[in-house]
């Protein structure tokens, strides 16, 4: 399925297909403060439908242990307005965000640590 981005210009139609405006989506969300993101994948977890009101994103999230889950949930909400906005010019109806878990950090270890000897 795609979404028509005008109803035609003199050269033609343009469409974009859904999966397109699910990358863009995806990916916005991805780059705020506090998501956790397994791998490159940025269409996991991310819907998006055409509307006569404009475009319905729902999105699925990890949030990282110890960041405010509504700060980050609203960081996305804001990021993929302002991607699709941008990018594709079409109007962002709803962006509802749901919070799928929690991912701790791990921490980082030193390679080449040496125990117990001083020398």
């Amino acid at each position: 399925m795609s979404c028509i981005l005008t109803n035609g210009t003199s050269l033609g139609e343009i469409r974009i297909a859904d999966e397109v405006l699910a990358i863009i989506a995806g990916t916005a969300a991805h780059e705020a403060e506090g998501i956790f993101s397994p791998g490159k994948n940025f269409t996991r977890g991310v819907k998006v439908s055409i509307e006569e009101a404009g475009v319905l994103v729902s999105i699925s999230i990890m949030v990282k242990f110890g960041h405010k889950i509504h700060k980050v949930s609203e960081e996305v909400q804001r990021r993929i307005v302002t991607a699709l906005e941008t990018m594709v010019g079409m109007n962002v109806a709803e962006v509802n965000v749901t919070v799928a878990g929690l991912r701790y950090e791990k921490p980082v270890r030193q390679a080449n640590t040496k125990r117990g000897r001083r020398g």
